[in-house]
């Protein structure tokens, strides 16, 4: 295959249903969070197994939310994998709280519950579990190793639709953070969701998220006393989804599952045509669960592959194929480096998936031919 392509590693699957859907919001001037951000959320909601769904500003606002309704603060210690995206700790020390680094498994890339457990000290109130690109994290295993009541939460942010022993990503923990990031498989350009099974939590999030508020401002707006103001009992935040990112977020979530079931096809076609290639381990996938999908990590073996790693991303490039590593170790960042003095190989799964996974393009703009391109790219390094 001679002709040279252009293939971003993930491009967002929008188009006129999405454009469309924003002029009800545009023209009744109801912009904010109202209308268009109950139905996405009831109907998130409704997919995904859950009792309540809070749309929020990003997933990492979402998280942020969720360790404020847990009370997380100053003192205590919450449990979070080093191979994600640096705001799965970021948000614990919005909180005054601690982030302690566990490390994870160069398999599924997912926390690893053995050091879960022994990272546990008295001072932890809570574990973040990470889907990360789609894979559920072993929440059995956490189970197994955590005190009784440690409640987990899931960073879905990644796995929109998977799920995990049958069971939904974002109903496994006692409160999930999803993501609409372009980069994810449904998107609202920026936003997330926070969804959980517990009432009081879902309640206290609900308020959080609305700078503390009572009552929201669809209540106040559409009540019959015009001078009802709410009480504010709680220093909350705003981290509302305005109706626009809501009115998008319901037509990409009519779209999700065959999003996924096309990923699906090309995941296994990647699988089929690359499984040669002995220095390549292609992703995990789950016996008794659903991937979602939102990228497709391989990682390197660096004994067997034919040039490092970054030197395979920089030939992919410039063949126009986008490639990147998976995500970062956070115990390898500057400020978690100077600031809690940590060591490249404290975790070094976590440093091994740093250094060695690469993502492929794998998204619903694809053709067939090209993944055909990706792939003779690769069997022709």
């Amino acid at each position: 295959m001679s002709d040279k392509r252009s293939i971003a590693i993930s491009l967002p699957a929008t188009g006129e249903e999405e454009w469309q859907a924003t002029r009800e919001p545009i023209m009744t001037g109801w912009l904010t969070q109202g209308p268009k951000v109950a139905a996405f959320e009831k109907n998130f909601a409704a997919r995904h197994d859950v009792k309540h769904a809070l749309a929020t500003t990003s997933c990492t606002t979402a998280l942020h939310l969720a360790l404020a309704a847990l009370g997380i603060g100053p003192g205590d210690e919450v449990i979070v994998p080093s191979f994600t995206w640096v705001a799965t700790a970021n948000v614990v020390l919005y909180c005054g709280a601690t982030p302690v680094l566990a490390d994870v498994d160069r398999t599924t890339f997912n926390i690893d519950a053995a050091d879960v457990a022994r990272k546990l000290t008295p001072r932890t109130k809570a574990v973040i579990a990470v889907h990360l690109f789609g894979l559920c994290a072993d929440i059995d295993a956490l189970r197994a190793v955590l005190p009784a009541g440690m409640p987990i939460i899931e960073d879905a942010a990644c796995a929109a639709g998977a799920r995990y022993k049958g069971r939904s990503a974002g109903a496994l923990g006692e409160m999930a953070a999803f993501s609409f990031h372009p980069r994810k498989s449904i998107t609202t350009g920026e936003g997330g969701m926070l969804t959980s099974n517990d009432d009081r939590l879902a309640d206290t999030a609900n308020m959080l998220r609305n700078h503390g508020a009572s009552i929201s401002e669809e209540q106040r707006h559409k009540g019959p006393r015009p001078y009802l103001l709410p009480e504010f009992n709680l220093l909350g935040f705003n981290y509302r989804m305005t109706d626009l990112q809501g009115a998008v977020g319901l037509v990409q979530l009519t779209k999700l599952d065959a999003y996924i079931a096309e990923r699906q096809k090309f995941a296994e076609y990647y699988r089929e045509k690359l499984s040669r290639l002995n220095w390549l381990r292609l992703p995990e996938v789950p016996a008794d669960g659903a991937h979602a999908w939102q990228a497709y990590v391989t990682y390197v073996d660096p004994e067997r592959a034919p040039m490092a790693r970054n030197d395979i991303m920089e030939r992919l490039q410039a063949k126009g194929i986008s490639t990147r590593p998976g995500t970062h170790a956070i115990h390898m960042l500057g400020y978690y480096r100077e600031r809690f003095g940590c060591k490249v190989d404290d975790l070094p799964g976590a440093r091994d998936c740093d250094a060695h996974t690469m993502a492929i393009p794998l998204h619903n703009r694809m053709t067939a031919e090209d993944y055909a391109y990706v792939v003779d790219a690769l069997l022709t390094l």
